[in-house]
Formats: C-alpha cells, sequence, structure tokens
C-alpha cells in the first residue's frame, strides 16, 4: 500500500509517537502546502510534537503541526503557523483507515516529514496507544539493551 523503506532528507520527528503508541502500519501522505510554508519546511522550521490526524467527510487533515513562518515571507499572505492543512492519500488507503480508527479504535499519528522527489512527506502511522506499563516495560528494554552494548565493549 503506501509503505515506504528508503531514507529521505528528514525535516521534522514526532519521536514522542514511538515512545506513546504501538506504530502497525505506515503511510505516506502528501500535503496541500502554500508557498511560505513550502519555504520554512526548507529552512526546517517545522515541529510535528503536538500534532494530530483528523478523518473527517473521507478526507485526512493534519492538526497542531506548526510550521514557523520565515521573516522574509511573503507581505500579502497572511500566516498561519498552526493552521489546518489537508493531507493527500489514496482514496483506497482513506477508506482502509476510515475503518480502522472508526471500527478498530485506531489512531493516526503523524512520524516524520521528509522530502522525495523535492515535494514535502508526511509519513503517518496507524497506531494503537501504549499503557503506562508498556511504557515502562520499552523503557526497562531499551536501558538493558543500552547496558548490554556498554559491557560489550568494554569486554
Amino acid at each position: 500500500m503506501g509503505k515506504v523503506a528508503e531514507k529521505s532528507p528528514l525535516i521534522a520527528e514526532n519521536r514522542k509517537a514511538r515512545f506513546d503508541y504501538f506504530i502497525e502500519e505506515r503511510y505516506e501522505a502528501g500535503l496541500a502546502l502554500q508557498g511560505w510554508e513550502v519555504k520554512a519546511l526548507r529552512a526546517g522550521r517545522a515541529q510535528l510534537t503536538e500534532a494530530y490526524v483528523y478523518l473527517r467527510n473521507g478526507e485526512a487533515f493534519l492538526i497542531g503541526a506548526h510550521f514557523a513562518p520565515l521573516p522574509s515571507a511573503s507581505t500579502h499572505v497572511e500566516a498561519d503557523p498552526a493552521r489546518t492543512r489537508k493531507l493527500l492519500l489514496k482514496r483506497s488507503e482513506l477508506a482502509h483507515l476510515l475503518g480502522a480508527v472508526e471500527r478498530r479504535g485506531y489512531t493516526l499519528v503523524p512520524l516524520e516529514l521528509y522530502w522525495k522527489n523535492g515535494r514535502a512527506k508526511l509519513r503517518v502511522g496507524l497506531a494503537k496507544g501504549k499503557k503506562q506499563h508498556d511504557k515502562r516495560s520499552a523503557e526497562k528494554t531499551r536501558d538493558w539493551q543500552r547496558d548490554q552494548a556498554r559491557l560489550l565493549r568494554r569486554g
């Protein structure tokens, strides 16, 4: 479907998403952007930490992402850093995501913004929320992996 393996130049990453959610599927979505937003992305002025994806009327929207406008942005366009941006997905992908979110209780989480062939793309994850004990066990495993690597380097 919309799964991607290759690595492209990263603009922004939502690192908290992997801590808070079990990510089961990943999709690549285009973004409907204005000119000043593309310039802001080229300068790396984007944040996804508080962002989420919302499905409405068979369309997907990115809400809460913050693209800081450049000081040299256009004077005749009012720049709204936190405006709602439409995500561009195939109709079949949207139908699949809509079913998963509405019927199976999944959440759509923005994972990372990156460039692909000169276009800004957003990787969206179909995710289930982690409980507190899941987060603790993931943290313990990560700590153990780190300690193990440290011991192997030393010995």
